[in-house]
């Protein structure tokens, strides 16, 4: 397989976003633990805890055409599936429930565009398959490339699409000195407007070593430099997407989502389990609501940029659900034999599943209405 907040009150087609919590008035305030938050009586969608419920998954793997190999865990021969029966819990209040129907009929007429990695795919892919189980009948296409993929319902005039760009910012070739990654430069933006709903995401292509390097330099202006600091590499880089959008993006038009940091798991020491190979063999998620690894040096470095953008962008703060979740990965069942151990993508349907539960809530939700009935 290619290894591919914040809320803010803003206005599509006239009609306010807010967002859903089931507790109470809300309130938006600037805090240091996320970029903006939403508030109601202390909730917070992204301080929670995996529960079992036996409703879930919300469709059938076996049911869905686009989910490929490298995701389809069951398909590939993985023996365990209480993995697939646990629901994304805020501590102190509930998320609605996903209605994929609900989300195509408000969605009408309106285009998704997700920009990103592998990571990116994978939430691309969960999405097509919770559309698709709620409007089995209705007609559809669907194309994939290496470049990306667009899923349309010609019933609503809408569709979800993905663009692969796992820096956001540009990497150019040069015959003499090889591939460069520029962090003040991004030529491909022209290819993310006129979408209704932006959905971005960039790191794990940063973690990159040895032969999974996509670069040889990294560019600052006309310095050229073999090797830096990861992280300020990436918060480099993350600036200049930011400002890309502040000068590019109309949020009365388009409203823009970041994908936060997805968790791998490959040291069973930071879940409390040294002797752990990578995440082969777990069937559970860790309990209750804190990691023992902690923060990630990325979760910070992204929330100060967004902080510091003159344009509402919504975090999807991702990364304790996913480092809950030693449990919810291909392991050695993404399709390539056990010669391959993915412990970063994750099962479809699974984790996934939960960030478009929050991107429903976040656009369509009780107190949101992206759009109206």
């Amino acid at each position: 397989m290619a290894l591919w907040g914040c809320l803010f009150l803003g206005q599509l087609a006239g009609l306010l976003f807010l967002p859903f919590i089931a507790c109470g008035e809300v309130h938006i305030h600037h805090v240091d633990h996320h970029t903006q938050m939403m508030e109601s009586d202390g909730c917070d969608w992204f301080l929670g805890s995996w529960v079992h419920d036996y409703s879930y998954p919300l469709y059938d793997a076996s049911d869905c055409p686009f989910i490929g190999t490298g995701f389809d865990c069951l398909k590939n021969g993985r023996p365990d599936e209480d993995y697939l029966k646990y629901r994304w819990q805020p501590s102190q209040c509930d998320l609605p429930r996903f209605n994929g129907k609900e989300f195509l009929e408000r969605l009408r007429g309106k285009r998704i565009l997700f920009v990103g990695d592998s990571l990116s795919f994978n939430q691309w892919k969960s999405l097509t398959c919770m559309l698709h189980s709620a409007v089995p009948s209705s007609n559809y296409t669907f194309t994939e490339t290496k470049a990306g993929g667009k899923f349309s319902f010609q019933e609503y005039a809408s569709s979800v699409a993905i663009k692969k760009n796992g820096f956001l910012v540009d990497v150019v070739v040069d015959k003499k000195i090889g591939r460069i990654l520029k962090l003040d430069s991004i030529s491909s933006g022209d290819q993310w407007l006129g979408f209704d709903v932006l959905v971005f995401n960039s790191f794990h292509w940063w973690t990159h070593t040895g032969r999974y390097r996509t670069w040889d330099y990294f560019q600052l202006g006309d310095e050229l430099i073999k090797e830096m600091d990861r992280v300020e590499a990436y918060k480099i880089a993350m600036a200049t997407w930011a400002k890309w959008v502040d000068e590019n993006i109309n949020p009365s038009k388009t409203r823009v989502f970041f994908q936060g940091v997805s968790a791998v798991h490959v040291m069973g020491s930071e879940w409390g389990e040294p002797g752990a190979k990578q995440c082969i063999g777990q069937t559970e998620p860790v309990k209750g609501s804190v990691y023992p690894g902690g923060r990630l040096p990325a979760e910070d470095a992204l929330r100060s940029i967004i902080r510091g953008m003159k344009n509402p962008v919504f975090l999807l703060d991702i990364t304790l659900l996913t480092q809950l979740r030693k449990d919810g990965h291909p392991s050695v069942y993404a399709g390539q034999g056990k010669a391959l151990v993915d412990c970063s993508h994750w099962c479809l349907a699974g984790v996934p599943d939960s960030w478009n539960e929050l991107l429903y809530a976040a656009l369509f939700g009780e107190a949101n209405r992206f759009l109206r009935s």
